[in-house]
């Protein structure tokens, strides 16, 4: 079941990345991705798999050691709920950056790039992003959570 469910979620996100690196301006993406629906499905995923779990885990994440995490990441349900946590908050936080480089009208040759490290490296293509976002210097009044599909 963890396989599946890993393999599953590998391929759900995939089209949104896709959309928002290389069809940023195709009225589909804007669409899509105004609407956070895509990352409530993994969220829903992660629940499914780390709920039954939870009194078991609850005590290493309570007073977490090194030790600890790498023994519960080192079996294949804890790889398989810790990668679709990552793919959850990394697919959230690259709606972020795609939503708020729109609403700074920022050049699609600046976010895809940005994009791109937030899919592979999570933190570090935000950062990337967020050095770029200011030093383009476009700034917007517009909140992102309220942009619509134009």
């Amino acid at each position: 079941m963890f396989n599946i469910i890993f393999q599953l979620s590998n391929l759900w996100i995939m089209p949104f990345w896709a959309l928002m690196i290389f069809l940023p301006h195709w009225h589909w993406t804007k669409r899509l991705m105004t609407a956070p629906w895509m990352v409530a499905v993994l969220a829903l995923a992660y629940s499914v798999l780390v709920l039954p779990q939870a009194l078991a885990v609850l005590p290493l994440l309570a007073n977490p050691t090194l030790p600890g995490i790498a023994g519960l990441l080192g079996t294949p349900a804890g790889a398989a709920i810790g990668w679709i946590h990552f793919l959850a908050f990394d697919l959230f936080v690259g709606r972020w950056v795609y939503l708020d480089s729109r609403a700074r009208r920022l050049t699609a040759w600046l976010a895809s790039p940005a994009l791109f490290f937030v899919l592979l490296f999570g933190p570090f293509g935000f950062l990337l992003y967020w050095g770029l976002a200011n030093l383009a210097g476009h700034k917007t009044t517009e909140p992102i959570t309220t942009l619509e599909a134009k």
